[in-house]
C-alpha cells in the first residue's frame, strides 16, 4: 500500500518536503554495492571526482535508527566544501537491502564492511560519523578496520549501558492510517525522540520519519537495548570524540555519565555538548552541528 503524505506541511518556499529531499539527493551520486551477503547497500556521495576535491579527505555518515541519509540532510552539501562526503543507508534501512539477521549487530556490521571495501580503495584512510545506531555499527566497525580509520564522532551514539529518563513509547506509523493521523503520529514520535523544540518539527522531518520507519527491516531498537556498543567500546583503539544535543532524549540529564563512560577508555576524550537541540542535533542545529564537526575533525 503506497502513503499518502498529502497532510505533511509544505516548507516556507511552498515546495513539498520531497520535492526538497529530492534536490539534494539530486546533487548527489547515488552508488550501490555489494555487501555480501547477495544484496547491495546504498551510498549518496558528494563532492567525489572534481579536479578541485583531489586531496580532500574522506568522510563517512552512518545514519540513526529506521532512518536513512536523510539524517544528514542538512550537512552533507556543506561538509563536502571540505571531505568527500559518503552518506550510507545503512543495511536493511532506506534503500539498502536488509542484512542476514536484521536483530544482529555483527550481522550488519559484516555488511558494512564488505560494502565499505567495495566502495572505497583499500588503501585509503576515513573519517567516521554515527548517529544514534550509526555510532553503534561505527563502533564495531573499527574493531574489523582499525588502521582504516581516523577518528570516529559518536553522535549521540545509542547502545550503552547507561541511565536514560522513562519516556512514552513511540507510536507504530501504519500506512494504512488516514493522511493526517500518519502526519500527526509522526510528529509526535519526533518531539519525544528527535528534536527538543516542536517549533523544528518541519515538512522534511515527518516525510522522512513516516518514509523511513515505514520501511524499516533492521532492528535497531532492539539492539541499543542490548547495549550493543558499550560491549565493543573497550576493543575500539581509533581515537573517538563525541557531540551530543544538550536536551538529546535519550540521554538527557545523565551526560556526566556518558562523558565519564567514554573516559574511562580514552582520557583524552572530549565531548562536545550543543546548546538548545535534542537528539538529532545534526538537523535541529545544523549549523553549529557541522562547525564543530569540522573542527573535531581538523
Amino acid at each position: 500500500m503506497s502513503l499518502d503524505y498529502s497532510a505533511v506541511p509544505r516548507l516556507p518556499d511552498g515546495r513539498t518536503a520531497l520535492e526538497t529531499i529530492a534536490s539534494v539527493a539530486a546533487t548527489s551520486k547515488a552508488i550501490k554495492v555489494p555487501m555480501g551477503n547477495g544484496g547491495q547497500m546504498m551510498w549518496h556521495v558528494w563532492g567525489e571526482g572534481q579536479n578541485s576535491d583531489k586531496g580532500k579527505p574522506t568522510l563517512l555518515l552512518f545514519h540513526g535508527g529506521s532512518g536513512s541519509w536523510i539524517h544528514w540532510i542538512r550537512n552533507v552539501q556543506p561538509l563536502s566544501q571540505h571531505f568527500t562526503i559518503y552518506a550510507a543507508d545503512m543495511p536493511g534501512l532506506g534503500d539498502s537491502d536488509p542484512p542476514n539477521d536484521v536483530r544482529d549487530i555483527w550481522s550488519v556490521t559484516d555488511c558494512v564492511e564488505h560494502a565499505v571495501n567495495r566502495l572505497l580503495p583499500k588503501d585509503r584512510p576515513f573519517f567516521l560519523t554515527g548517529f544514534s545506531f550509526g555510532g553503534m555499527v561505527s563502533g564495531h566497525l573499527a574493531t574489523r578496520m582499525p588502521e582504516r580509520i581516523k577518528r570516529i564522532v559518536f553522535v549521540g551514539a545509542g547502545g550503552l549501558k547507561a541511565t536514560r529518563k522513562p519516556t512514552e513509547k513511540l507510536h507504530k506509523l501504519l500506512p494504512t492510517m488516514a493522511p493526517q493521523v500518519l502526519a500527526d503520529e509522526a510528529r509526535r514520535n519526533l518531539e519525544l525522540l528527535m528534536l527538543h523544540d516542536p517549533k523544528n518539527v518541519d515538512g522534511i522531518a515527518i516525510h522522512m520519519q513516516i518514509m523511513n520507519t515505514t520501511r524499516a527491516r533492521t532492528r535497531s531498537r532492539d539492539m541499543g537495548i542490548a547495549g550493543a556498543l558499550s560491549k565493543v567500546l573497550p576493543q575500539v583503539k581509533t581515537p573517538f570524540t563525541g557531540i551530543w544535543g544538550e536536551f538529546d532524549s535519550t540521554t538527557y540529564p545523565y551526560i556526566q555519565e556518558r562523558i565519564d563512560l567514554f573516559t574511562a577508555l580514552q582520557p583524552d576524550f572530549r565531548m562536545h555538548v550543543i546548546p538548545g537541540a535534542g537528539h538529532w542535533v545534526a538537523y535541529e542545529a545544523a549549523d553549529a552541528f557541522n562547525a564543530r564537526l569540522l573542527e573535531v575533525l581538523r
